[in-house]
């Protein structure tokens, strides 16, 4: 956090956080004023709009601290109406669901944290659980491995698979390599061979004409609505 300098060019910066890490010590509980005064968009998880979800997912005491956390975020004019102060929301389904209507969660959110805290905020985004790392030894040990990958490939949609996120973007780890996208870095899925693989060595030309790495996880951006950083791509 301390590396962030002002913004002095016309660019969104974005900062993904947890919320619960916003009421954890009194040095965190500044940031809502760093973030207001650099005018940074936040995205945050909140895997549901209920107690009993959300503490069963992440641990008893999460959902009331997210909500205190939104609740300051919400008094420096974050998710507020004309404020220009963007805050989004996360949800992502638990254990080997797939998440439903992007549209029609967001619509739940907004009247659940309204009516129970007078929470607002701006865009939820949906995004599926993907089959890697903890979430797939999850799936292994429970032997859900085989059931959840069928489910991603029989709900693949054309329409999500022409806007995944490594058609146009690239993801850049700490030491300036570059790969197709997030979940093929945290696999350390190098890109294809004989084309630009560090920042330094950056050609929009080449890196356009490249073929993608993909893999199984790959299913699970082009399930249902799809799924990438900014939530659904085909949102019904």
């Amino acid at each position: 956090m301390q590396e962030i300098r002002s913004i002095s060019r016309d660019v969104e910066v974005i900062v993904r956080s947890n919320l619960t890490i916003l009421n954890e010590n009194a040095e965190f509980e500044t940031y809502p004023d760093f973030f207001r005064e650099h005018r940074l968009t936040i995205i945050s998880s909140m895997p549901c709009y209920t107690l009993e979800n959300v503490d069963s997912q992440r641990g008893d005491g999460v959902y009331n601290r997210s909500i205190s956390a939104l609740k300051a975020l919400n008094e420096k004019g974050y998710g507020k109406e004309g404020s220009g102060l963007e805050l989004h929301l996360v949800y992502n389904p638990g254990g080997t669901a797939l998440p439903g209507s992007q549209l029609q969660l967001q619509k739940d959110y907004k009247q659940r944290l309204m009516e129970d805290h007078g929470i607002e905020f701006n865009n939820l985004y949906t995004i599926t659980n993907i089959p890697i790392n903890r979430f797939l030894v999850y799936l292994k040990k429970t032997g859900k491995y085989e059931e959840y990958m069928q489910r991603l490939i029989e709900k693949f949609n054309p329409s999500a698979a022409m806007g995944v996120m490594c058609r146009d973007t690239v993801s850049v780890a700490w030491d300036g390599s570059m790969y197709d996208c997030d979940f093929n870095q945290q696999l350390e899925l190098d890109m294809q061979e004989n084309i630009p693989r560090h920042i330094k060595d950056f050609d929009f030309e080449k890196l356009s004409r490249r073929e993608i790495m993909t893999g199984q996880h790959c299913f699970g951006c082009t399930a249902g609505e799809g799924s990438s950083c900014q939530g659904a791509l085909d949102p019904g």
